[in-house]
């Protein structure tokens, strides 16, 4: 069993920055997908960025965040961070964290999902 914990939610204005984190427990952390999903209210949930747990890394981003957001993780810690910069309203939404099945660029088959956290971006 995996449980996936994230933090770092909140409110600020447009062109402000947030971190997101996300703790993972339990085992097979490594050589996974670790990703970041978002759910604006009344639209279907999309995805944000994933990051692949083993070897070098590999993460993508949606072309909506390109440039402006960054995913990175700390293995010792089972953490994925998204650090949020130059944040619009349009960013608006529940991020979910999520773990699955790495298939490079894109959506991945999720077995775990976060609770989610609330971003709140204002203009």
């Amino acid at each position: 069993q995996v449980q996936l914990v994230e933090s770092g939610g909140g409110s600020v204005q447009a062109g402000g920055s947030l971190r997101l984190s996300c703790a993972a427990s339990g085992n097979t952390y490594s050589r996974a997908c670790m990703g970041w999903f978002r759910q604006a209210p009344g639209q279907e949930r999309e995805w944000v960025s994933s990051i692949y747990t083993g070897g070098a890394g590999m993460s993508y981003y949606d072309d909506s965040v390109k440039g402006r957001f960054t995913i990175s993780q700390d293995n010792a810690k089972k953490t994925v961070y998204l650090q949020m910069s130059s944040l619009k309203p349009e960013d608006t939404a529940m991020y979910y964290c999520a773990r699955g099945l790495w298939v490079g660029y894109g959506t991945f088959p999720v077995d775990y999902w976060g609770q989610g956290t609330q971003v709140t971006v204002s203009s």
